[in-house]
């Protein structure tokens, strides 16, 4: 068991497995904890409601009293019952602002995150022109910046335009640079065991596996923001040419995400 638990020392804060977290479980979903290890787990459904299975640090808060805030690094050793083409649904873990009012009321915002970010085939998030829609991937975004809100008049003109691709690709880049979206395919078999590594700077973000760097870009949000760690079944479309969407899709086995290391340790004022 590698572990790194609460304790807060001068200078510096600290998360780790067993950690106080709060848990949230909607029908369909089970979090279990034997020993050193969590188990994230939805069961078989038929896909009419939507299913998560979380542990997070956020729930009753304002979005100023999130907790983390750059520098700090995450490392999350952890693997899937499936691999990547045949898990259903999302799942990750990371940090973002829960702009979808999933944990309680707040005023709806527009999205933060820097996280380790997957979707099903079954989704079409498609926010960066160099990376596939879905996928299991290394991720940025962060559209409260001064850039996103400047552009966003032009949205009723530039969004049916991105429908053309040779506009799309001339376009997107400066939509894509506002939102501060970075993705890299993390590229490992997600049923097995891998260490994750997230490192969040105050301008810049690296993601490595298994030391193996994936991503490194200056795109990082951002914050306060809370931890996330998570299994649902949701599918998602968002594209920057319009299509927009959301729906729970059915599971037809039990599937999970398994972790039995977590540490994120930050400089605090």
């Amino acid at each position: 068991m590698r572990t790194h638990s609460d304790g807060d020392s001068p200078g510096r804060a600290s998360a780790g497995l067993e950690s106080e977290w709060n848990r949230f479980v909607l029908p369909g979903g089970q979090v279990e904890k034997s020993g050193g290890t969590w188990r994230f787990i939805n069961l078989e459904s038929g896909g009419g409601q939507y299913t998560d299975a979380q542990i997070d640090d956020y729930q009753g808060l304002s979005r100023r009293r999130f907790r983390w805030n750059p520098p700090l690094t995450m490392t999350v050793r952890a693997r899937f019952s499936h691999a990547a083409d045949e898990l259903i649904g999302t799942a990750g873990f990371g940090f973002w602002n829960d702009p979808f009012l999933m944990t309680g009321f707040r005023p709806p915002a527009l999205p933060r995150a820097i996280w380790f970010f997957y979707s099903s085939a079954h989704s079409n998030i498609k926010l960066a022109r160099e990376a596939p829609g879905w996928g299991w991937k290394a991720a940025t975004i962060d559209a409260v910046t001064l850039p996103f809100f400047l552009l966003a008049p032009t949205a009723p003109l530039v969004v049916p335009l991105m429908n053309v691709p040779p506009l799309y690709r001339w376009l997107w880049p400066v939509g894509q640079r506002a939102i501060k979206v970075s993705e890299s395919a993390v590229g490992v078999g997600m049923a097995e065991w891998h260490r994750y590594e997230l490192v969040w700077g105050e301008t810049h973000a690296a993601f490595s596996v298994d030391g193996k760097s994936v991503l490194a870009c200056d795109t990082a949000p951002g914050g306060p923001l809370g931890f996330v760690m998570w299994i649902d079944n949701q599918a998602m479309a968002l594209t920057p040419w319009g299509r927009f969407g959301y729906r729970t899709l059915p599971v037809s086995r039990a599937q999970w995400l398994e972790v039995d290391e977590l540490r994120i340790d930050a400089e605090i004022e």
